[in-house]
This record gives structure tokens, sequence and C-alpha cells, in this order.
């Protein structure tokens, strides 16, 4: 179980992010996933929050393990008001989410990115119209071995020449990423390609989304990579906020410089888009012909109580501040169907709110 001892502070006021949106891998299910029974769409969800005993029944989230912590410790309190609902959390990464929500075997999809345009038209297949829901903010977080201590600030044309595809085989010593920097070998850890952590990272460092060098160790699963790069000392790897806030005992952070000095992921810069081009909002799909079942409507209601604001927190990201909290309810509420990016996939320079403001 992830630990929820992180405590990050809330920044209620951070109205604005500015996107590179992505998705995130990962393998191991907290509870097994029974696949779910093809449902039809439905009406459009009531507004019921109702918590208590008299729920019932169970709840199928699967796909980015970034968006897992936050599933996780929202099922784990959701349980304890409502122990006849048993919610089911998987981590099977964004795009491995996708697959099995449009064939109808989960309720909610976790995401890292936008669903994509080839995700939209599996949906379509599947006769699986879905609810597209912000819940929090994070920051992809580069982190190297505590014994690195000439790479605290790295330039995103430094990434770049790291993990661009003409770097297999070539890069692979730090002095070839700066020339100050040690005749020391290079390891490089990051998220499987089905990953949208690994989406949005070649899309703001590469400049293309799904293309990088493949010379390097790949894991759908962040706590391997984490253990990867607090073993190699001169290892680098990319993922969550979370996972560096869960684990910065073994590991160091470095800053981005992207020409406005060097900035580190802290809940205020990724509040405030100030960490850029890494900052990025995540997601839940939800089906919207599970949506119509109370259990289904309870659990992702209880994602947005002002109470439960402080468990996003609790694992390492930032919550949305609160007016967008508002229109993301009200868009549940609605049942209203598709996606804001219009199945674009990973994207900068626009922002949630500005969004939802043009969908209204």
């Amino acid at each position: 179980m992830f630990s929820r001892n992180i405590r990050v502070a809330s920044l209620a006021s951070a109205a604005v992010l500015v996107l590179g949106v992505t998705a995130c891998g990962g393998g191991n299910p907290t509870a097994s996933n029974a696949p779910a029974s093809p449902q039809g769409e439905g009406a459009s969800p009531a507004a019921n929050t109702t918590t208590g005993s008299n729920l019932s029944g169970t709840v199928r989230v699967d796909g980015s393990s970034t968006v897992f912590p936050i599933s996780e410790a929202m099922a784990e309190e959701f349980q304890k008001a409502n122990p006849g609902v048993q919610v089911t959390v998987a981590q099977s990464g964004t795009g491995g989410g996708f697959k099995k929500f449009c064939n109808n075997e989960t309720d909610i999809s976790n995401a890292s990115r936008p669903i994509k345009a080839e995700e939209v038209e599996l949906c379509k297949k599947g006769n699986v119209e879905y609810i597209e829901l912000p819940v929090a903010y994070d920051g992809i977080s580069v982190v190297v071995n505590p014994q690195n201590k000439f790479a605290q600030c790295l330039t995103i044309a430094e990434l770049k020449k790291m993990w661009e595809p003409a770097a297999q085989g070539k890069v692979a010593t730090w002095n070839q990423i700066r020339p100050d920097f040690p005749n020391q070998k290079l390891g490089l850890y990051g998220p499987g390609t089905d990953s949208g952590t690994y989406d949005f990272f070649t899309n703001a460092v590469v400049g293309k989304e799904g293309e990088s060098r493949g010379d390097y160790t790949a894991s759908e699963d962040d706590n391997t990579l984490v253990q990867g790069v607090s073993a190699d000392p001169g290892g680098l790897a990319f993922f969550g906020y979370a996972y560096y806030e869960n684990n910065k005992d073994k590991l160091a952070l470095a800053s981005i410089d992207n020409g406005k000095g060097c900035i580190q992921p802290s809940a205020e810069t990724i509040g405030n888009g100030t960490y850029q081009p890494l900052s990025r909002p995540e997601f839940i799909y939800v089906k919207k012909s599970a949506a119509t079942r109370p259990e289904v409507q309870a659990f992702v209601n209880f994602h947005f109580a002002p109470e439960n604001q402080k468990l996003v927190s609790e694992v390492g990201y930032v919550p949305l501040p609160n007016d967008l909290v508002g229109a993301v309810q009200a868009r549940f509420k609605e049942g209203k169907v598709g996606s804001i990016f219009e199945g674009k996939g990973s994207q900068t320079g626009v922002t949630i709110a500005d969004l939802l403001k043009q969908e209204n």
C-alpha cells in the first residue's frame, strides 16, 4: 500500500495550470479486479452524494500508477464510511487502463493524460460513454542518486540530449551532457511506453510524444524506478512527484531550468504553473452507465468533498482550487460526456479552467 505519510500544503488559490498532459504506468493491484459485465449507456448521473452503511456493490478502478495513490487513499477512506461497498484499485498504466475501460471491464479509468483519439474510437466500439474529471495537479520529478552532487539543476536541452532517439547507443556518460560533469556512466530509468508519464515527458522534453531512446531501464512500476536510481550512483529517472515525496530519503531531486532559472517541483510551483514544462493535471474517467449506480456516484462525489481534498495533499499531489472543484462537480452532475481535449492527448499552453469555460 502506498504510504500516506506525506504532507504537502494545499494551494487552493492556484487557479491556473499550464498543461502538458500524460499517463503513467504500473502493475500491482491492491485488490483483484474482476471484469464487469458490459452495460449499455444510461442517463446522466444524479447529484447523489449518499454515503452510509446502506450502500453496497463494487466499484472497479484501473489505470495510471500516478493517479493510483489518490484512488487508493480515497477508496480506503470511502470504504470505512461505506463498508458494504468494495472499491478495487489496480494500476495497469493509463493506456492499459483505457483498454480495459473501453472494453467495459472497469467503472473508472485513472489517467495522467487526456484520452487519445485512438482510445476515443476504442470506447465508441465498446459503446462506452465517459465523463472526464480532473482530480489533482502533479509535476514530473527528475531524480538522481543521492551521491550525485553535480546534477543539481538540468536544462530541458540537457534532458533532451539524454533522452532523444539520437542518443541511443551514443550518449552514455555524464560529461557528454555537460563538459564539467564527471566521466561517469549515465544510467537512465523511466516508465514504459504504455505510460502516460512517458508520453508527457517525451512530448515536453524531446518534442514528440512517445519518442525516445530505447536503451534505458523501463518499468511500469514507479517503485522499481525508485529502487533502480537509489542503487545506481550515475542513475537518473523521471516519475510523478508523489513517488519522490514518498522516497526522498533515497533520492535527490534535480531542479529544472526552462529558461527562467532553476525550479524544483513543489506544491507551490506545481500549483501556480511555474514548474514548467513538467506540471500536469491528473484525471479520472467515469463510465456514464456506471455513474447512474449509487455506489459509483457516491465514490466519485467523495473525491470532491472539501473534507476529502486533504487526501490529495497527503499522498503528495496538489488539490484543485475551489472554483475549479465546483466546475468539475457540475460536469459530473450534468453527466457531460466526452473530453475537453477532444482526443488530442498531451497538450501544452492551455488550462483546464479555460477549456471548461470554452465548453460551456
